[in-house]
């Protein structure tokens, strides 16, 4: 008969505190939404620019069928200029699919070209201030004054698909006049928004998926590629809008 010898108690303990050692613990796993919400502030506060790939999808009953598109986009955040004056943010998404569509703000101005309608809509820029993608972005917005910041839902219509190495926190917006119902963002360790699932109050769900995520890669004194990037010339025969 085999005789299996009792570990010593003091041996126990160090094998319990060799096992704990090794055991990978994220430091993540204790930090509570504001926490989070601060840590995405801080990094954000901190870049100049920021590009990504994007995959965006759209589905709710008012929406009609499921929507699903495709590009790059383009941020750069509001600076102040040699003589104090605060130079606007500037925002630029191509849509490549599922047909061309542009958007870009120089700031002042927004405008939105839509190649199949053969339309560009032009309005003041004004009217981005509500929306997080370019708030955020351009660093006119602040996550903790603006939204109530909360554990992630489970069950209020979106996907709280698991991503390895995110954390999900969920945004109400103080803003009474919101359109936005909710706000879910997936942010990594390096304190980047990887994904957003926007709720709106009509149950309309928007889900931004981004990629290939560049910081300060697009330098605001370089005046040639400001201007390529967020100023666009419609096509000839194009109609233009204004609102």
């Amino acid at each position: 008969m085999t005789t299996i010898k009792a570990i010593p108690h003091n041996s126990f303990f160090l094998f319990l505190f060799l096992l704990l050692s090794l055991s990978p613990i994220s430091a993540l796993a204790e930090e509570s939404p504001e926490d989070t919400a601060s840590r995405l502030q801080k990094r954000y506060d901190e870049l100049h620019s920021l590009s990504f790939d994007f995959v965006q999808n759209t589905r709710g009953q008012l929406s009609g069928r499921p929507k699903k598109g495709r590009g790059q986009a383009f941020f750069v955040k509001s600076i102040k200029d040699d003589t104090e004056a605060v130079q606007p943010g500037m925002m630029r998404w191509n849509y490549s699919d599922p047909d061309q569509q542009v958007l870009v703000s120089d700031g002042e101005t927004f405008s939105m070209y839509f190649a199949a309608l053969k339309q560009i809509i032009v309005s003041s820029a004004e009217s981005l201030r509500q929306y997080l993608t370019y708030s955020f972005f351009t660093g006119s917005g602040n996550l903790l004054q603006d939204f109530k910041i909360l554990e992630p839902a489970q069950k209020e219509g979106t996907i709280l698909e698991t991503q390895s190495q995110t954390t999900v926190i969920k945004l109400i917006p103080k803003a009474r006049q919101s359109q936005v119902a909710s706000i879910h963002l997936w942010i990594t360790e390096d304190s980047l928004i990887r994904r957003i699932e926007i709720l709106d109050h009509f149950d309309t769900l928007t889900i931004l998926n981004f990629s290939n995520i560049m910081v300060n890669t697009l330098s605001p004194d370089d005046a040639p590629l400001m201007q390529r990037l967020f100023t666009f010339t419609p096509p000839d025969g194009t109609e233009t809008i204004y609102q």
